[in-house]
């Protein structure tokens, strides 16, 4: 227990440490180079990447555990996000590009409603993109050992992009996670999505909005998206609901008289899930596949639906009907790690033990209240915990 309380103080010494040594962050960086070359990029194209790059930048080093998709109660999350102002402003941009969205959505299948959430949530519709020095902060972030080779892969990704010529070091900026320009792309992202919409004869995702637009369209349909289908919607469900038959085709959730809040009819094809963030006591969802291409843009279930949800009202929706359950008891991260492992010791929950509720531990959550006899809402509640741990004394 001792060394458990001692990680965290030792990663944050360590982390400290490595921002207080530049000497050894310029020896990291030149070990780098093998890995430049293997991926065609020139020693010229590498000096010039690091030439003006210190050493590791403490700003990015003091924001590694703070994302508040993660840590936030969704209603909290969605409040924020979902806000009248970026609903306005959605519908404005909507209408002042109107043309260029309905090209984008003939090529790629994805509503100009959902291009417009991702752009708000990512970029407040350009207006946000980060000035951050994306090969600094991928660097701070792989010498760290941050999420493993992640963002080493990404920074070698944008050494690739500079070695092209599609941005140099002074415009390759973003935000301290690496993201990039309207879009809020990762190096590896932009090489495999970014697309030159408005044919100059560039993929900026920078300064043009038709290449912003199409590259997170792109992006989505590479992620799965399916056209003609909606990421999700809210539901109302009938009394005596069997939340334990909590997947299967659209008709089939209607037959059992599931509805629709808005009133609208639901999708004729496609498969869904049951979806309550907030429990049995709070809104209802039934997601479909596009709901796990919106996760691919970013892995918090509180986005996907924030993103959803931020495309119905852009596109004219009213707001959720059901109200969440903003006073009832809920899981820490220690407490969702500590659920996370006690899931995993009964053989329930295969995933990393990092106090991130998503769908492995809905999953295995819902697993868990069917074995027991409990209604399967699969919501991580501090109840459940206290009984997990009950059964295992």
């Amino acid at each position: 227990m001792r060394r458990l309380l001692l990680a965290p103080l030792l990663l944050l010494a360590a982390l400290s440490g490595a921002a207080a040594q530049p000497d050894g962050f310029r020896a990291w960086i030149e070990g780098l180079w093998p890995l430049a070359r293997e991926r065609g990029v020139s020693r010229a194209t590498f000096d010039a990447a690091f030439r003006d790059v210190p050493g590791p930048d403490p700003a990015v080093l003091a924001r590694i555990r703070r994302q508040g998709e993660f840590g936030r109660p969704v209603w909290d999350y969605l409040a924020g996000a979902v806000s009248a102002g970026r609903i306005a402003r959605g519908r404005a941009e909507a209408a002042r590009r109107a043309e260029t969205l309905a090209a984008i959505e003939a090529t790629y299948g994805v509503p100009a409603s959902v291009l417009l959430a991702f752009w708000g949530m990512e970029s407040d519709f350009g207006g946000g993109t980060g000035g951050t020095s994306v090969v600094r902060a991928l660097a701070t972030l792989a010498q760290a050992g941050h999420r493993g080779t992640l963002f080493r892969d990404e920074l070698l990704s944008a050494l690739t992009i500079l070695e092209r010529g599609e941005a140099s070091p002074d415009t390759l900026r973003g935000s301290w996670a690496g993201a990039m320009g309207q879009t809020q792309f990762l190096p590896s992202a932009y090489l495999r999505a970014a697309v030159d919409f408005d044919r100059d004869g560039r993929r900026d995702i920078w300064t043009s909005v038709p290449d912003a637009l199409a590259s997170i369209a792109s992006f989505l349909r590479q992620a799965g998206w399916q056209p003609g289908l909606p990421w999700g919607a809210e539901v109302r469900l009938p009394a005596g609901f069997d939340l334990s038959r909590y997947r299967g085709p659209f008709p089939d959730f209607a037959a059992r008289g599931v509805v629709r809040t808005d009133g609208t009819a639901l999708p004729r094809t496609g498969e869904a899930s049951l979806f309550l963030p907030g429990g049995a006591g709070g809104p209802v969802f039934l997601i479909g596949d596009n709901f796990e291409a919106i996760r691919a843009y970013n892995t918090s279930d509180a986005y996907a639906l924030a993103v959803g949800h931020l495309a119905d009202r852009i596109a004219g929706a009213p707001a959720l009907s059901a109200p969440w359950p903003v006073t009832a008891p809920r899981l820490d991260q220690a407490g969702v790690k500590a659920l996370q492992q006690g899931l995993a010791a009964h053989g329930h929950y295969a995933g990393p033990f990092d106090g991130r509720a998503g769908p492995k531990l809905r999953e295995a959550v819902r697993r868990y209240q069917i074995a027991a006899g409990l209604p399967a809402d699969g919501y991580a509640t501090p109840a459940l915990l206290r009984r997990l741990q009950g059964a295992a004394e």
